[in-house]
């Protein structure tokens, strides 16, 4: 059995025990921290420096040796929690996040940062509590080499190690790997309890890290024995007058016991979560990927039967046996599609715990106080929007932090509490997400945006909507900042935010008020897989409308419709004149309805604007398997993706925002030449 083969399990059980380990940090109350949260800390480190020393990784061990022993003080109250402790530990955990990224890629780690905070940790010991906190000098021995034990390391201590409820499978490899670790001596029991006397240098704690990959914590006993006072004949034994050696990794002298007992009685009296965590199994992501695709491949397949099947009814053909298995198959896949998806949805929680961090870090480079509230943590999201929506995320809430809530003193003369207010929020709203950030910071003042922009050469109007102004902060190298710092200033960011929500199929919306605060909220679907689409009709094509982008539909009059300077043409709806965009002059339709008082409006939504697209039909509406067209053809202006229908043919879905400009491009390139239907537009522009 190779080492390697546990390599993976452990850096995700790692990267699960750090990111524990800093949310238990930031959650601290540091004039009355609570033992518990101290105790979730130790035994994080206490888990990753076992599994680091097994697998070999002396420098990750090394580091978590010295932080476990400071934390070890902690927990016992002998060590005074500060703010600037708290810090210290949150960088440890950083670079032990580094060390063990470096392990992964098979890199070595950073010596300098390595040695920076091994000093800064003897530093905190000595001035704290008055002693020096020793490394280990080696690391263990790597598991599954085919050396033998030698009489010096098999001479150091002797461990009965109690196997409970394990079964012989198990049992069997895990007897192979304390053969690794020392030399046996006996072994007996049955699936209850089956006990392993090993001789060898190999701490209790190394043993349990080891062990813990295959079983649980409660599976096991551990118990440290003077080899004088046992009865079992030991080979290559010192003599009895012959003090037992201590173990490589030995813990501070204070210690009465080994934790490995300690933790165990403690995590006795806790609720187990073994039974949940065995009923799980990790699985690649690429393998989920492939069975979506062909979910997505049978439910177009299913749509094609059931095509044919209707086909057959109009023309008479009828068979109930047939239509009642097209009807069941219809359910079981519709069924199959959610339940698959569902193993791809994740919750919000995997987000919005990275931003404890960004807003402690963040808020102390500024110099304000900040409070971090999180609503909506079970919304889940599927897997791939969630690792793409946490860079957005993480601008918008530094833009918050930065640009919106004002410093302390400040905010305590306009009458406000001193610690300003940062919420993040997730929930389902239709088929779709609604991710937003709220403060209760100073908001956005319009006229500060407009001369801003102006100065920056942007074409804007004071006849601009509120909403329209706020989004001029998404423009490339836009930045209200009056110095460039390490937080924000240099006009980066906000541009790739936005271009990155519209990658994911959703939008950027802001409400502010001034003096209240700002609210910007990010609509996603809560796929990229499956999209829940409108069908419409233009000439012979079939396009598909996002669902989340129509707001309504209705008939134009000629009495609605406005030419403007040049060739734009606007519908006014209630008051609100909304550009015009026919999809058959864009995309070079043929044969579809070219007079706008015979075609149907859709006003869509997209960037904040709303549009009004001419189309000849309205379908219906309808859940599509979304088939992305770059990689199997290439990027169309105006097309987000594609799809097929269940008569085998493909249907393009429409891209709003992309649409708009590709109409704007070809009017400027004088492409779209007006038809004669437009001579009854009013002349007059709209006031």
């Amino acid at each position: 059995m190779d080492i390697a083969d546990f390599f993976d399990t452990f850096f995700e059980e790692a990267e699960e025990l750090l990111a524990d380990m800093e949310q238990h940090l930031l959650e601290l109350d540091i004039d009355n921290p609570d033992g518990e949260q101290l105790n979730a800390i130790f035994r994080a480190a206490h888990s990753i420096k076992g599994g680091a020393g097994t697998f070999g990784f002396s420098v990750l061990q090394k580091t978590t040796h010295i932080f476990e022993n400071l934390l070890d003080h902690a927990r016992k109250g002998e060590l005074t929690l500060r703010a600037d402790l708290v810090d210290t530990f949150l960088e440890t955990k950083d670079i032990m996040h580094e060390q063990l990224d470096a392990y992964r890629n098979e890199e070595a780690p950073d010596q300098e940062a390595y040695e920076r905070i091994c000093q800064t940790l003897q530093q905190i010991a000595l001035e704290e509590i008055g002693q020096t906190l020793e490394a280990p000098a080696a690391p263990p021995a790597p598991l599954f080499k085919t050396e033998e034990p030698s009489a010096s390391s098999a001479s150091e201590h002797q461990l009965v190690v109690a196997l409970l409820n394990v079964s012989e499978k198990d049992r069997t490899l895990l007897v192979e790997e304390l053969e690794q670790l020392g030399e046996i001596q006996t072994q007996s029991g049955d699936d209850k309890r089956y006990e392993v006397i090993l001789n060898g240098d190999s701490s209790a704690d190394d043993i349990e890290a080891v062990m813990c990959f295959i079983i649980e914590p409660e599976q096991i006993e551990i118990k440290v024995t003077d080899r004088a006072q046992t009865a079992v004949p030991v080979s290559a034994a010192p003599t009895v007058s012959t003090p037992p050696a201590a173990p490589v990794a030995a813990e501070p002298a204070a210690k009465p016991q080994p934790p490995v007992e300690s933790e165990r009685k403690e995590a006795a009296a806790k609720p187990k979560k073994a039974a949940a965590e065995s009923s799980s199994i990790r699985v690649s992501v690429d393998k989920v990927d492939q069975i979506i695709n062909l979910v997505g491949e049978l439910i177009i397949t299913q749509s094609m039967l059931d095509q044919t099947v209707s086909d057959l009814e109009d023309q008479s053909v009828g068979n109930s046996s047939l239509q009642n298995g097209m009807s069941l198959l219809q359910r079981n896949a519709r069924d199959l599609q959610e339940a698959v998806m569902s193993i791809r949805m994740i919750p919000m929680e995997f987000v919005f715990s990275r931003f404890p961090r960004v807003v402690r870090d963040t808020a102390g480079k500024l110099g304000k106080e900040i409070e971090l509230v999180t609503e909506g943590k079970s919304t889940e999201l599927d897997k791939s929007l969630v690792e793409r929506i946490t860079d957005p995320l993480t601008h918008l809430v530094r833009n918050s932090l930065d640009h919106g809530i004002e410093m302390p003193d400040k905010r305590e003369a306009l009458g406000k509490p001193r610690t300003g207010k940062l919420t993040l929020s997730a929930r389902h709203q239709g088929g779709n997400i609604l991710i937003e950030v709220r403060d209760d910071g100073a908001g956005m003042d319009r006229e500060r945006l407009l001369a801003k922009a102006r100065e920056n050469g942007l074409n804007v109007s004071d006849t601009m909507t509120d909403e329209e102004v706020y989004q001029l902060i998404f423009a490339p190298g836009f930045s209200t900042a009056e110095a460039v710092t390490d937080v924000s200033g240099r006009g980066v960011g906000m541009d790739v935010v936005k271009r990155n929500i519209q990658g994911m199929g959703g939008r950027v919306e802001i409400q502010s008020k001034l003096g209240e605060g700002t609210n910007t909220r990010i609509v996603l679907p809560l796929t990229l897989a499956i999209l829940d689409g409108m069908s419409i009709k233009v000439g012979g094509e079939t396009f598909i409308l996002p669902l989340s982008t129509v707001l309504e539909s209705l008939q134009p009059t000629k009495n609605d419709m406005y030419a403007m300077a040049g060739d734009d043409v606007v519908l006014k709806v209630r008051d609100e004149y909304l550009p015009v965009i026919a999809i058959h002059e864009v995309l070079d339709v043929e044969n579809a309805i070219t007079d706008p008082t015979r075609s149907i409006a859709v006003i869509v939504q997209g960037e904040g604007r709303r549009y009004a697209m001419l189309v000849d039909e309205l379908i219906g509406q309808q859940q599509v398997v979304v088939k992305n067209l770059e990689d199997n053809y290439r990027k169309v202006p105006g097309i987000s993706a594609a799809t097929i229908l269940g008569d085998g043919s493909v249907a393009l879905i429409l891209d709003i925002t992309g649409l708009h400009r590709l109409s704007r491009v070809k009017k400027e390139a004088g492409k779209i030449i007006n038809n004669q239907h437009y001579s009854f537009y009013k002349e007059a522009e709209p006031s």
